[in-house]
């Protein structure tokens, strides 16, 4: 993984010039290198990651497309059934009187 250039001496050098020990401003230097190096990412990876995020959501769309035709698709026998019913109701109803 290509990690970004961070200048830890430079770092503790500013750290130093502001009051922090040597000891003090090498620590922090060294978290924020370790930071920087295992938590950033990058703009290669983003980049991939971006791609597959990407995918994923088409994937998910391409699910939820299927999902809601399967739904259509009952809702519309569903209805079929209740006007089917609901004419058979008049038809006895208006036999009866």
């Amino acid at each position: 993984m290509p990690s970004i250039v961070f200048d830890t001496y430079a770092c503790v050098k500013k750290l130093e010039a502001v009051g922090f020990t040597e000891e003090q401003a090498a620590v922090q230097a060294e978290s924020l290198a370790s930071l920087i190096d295992e938590q950033l990412v990058t703009g290669q990876y983003f980049d991939i990651w971006m791609e597959e995020l990407e995918v994923r959501f088409k994937e998910l769309e391409a699910s939820l497309r299927h999902a809601m035709k399967e739904m259509e698709s009952r809702i519309i026998i569903k209805l079929g059934a209740i006007l089917a019913a609901s004419i058979a109701v008049i038809a006895a109803l208006v036999k009866l009187l």
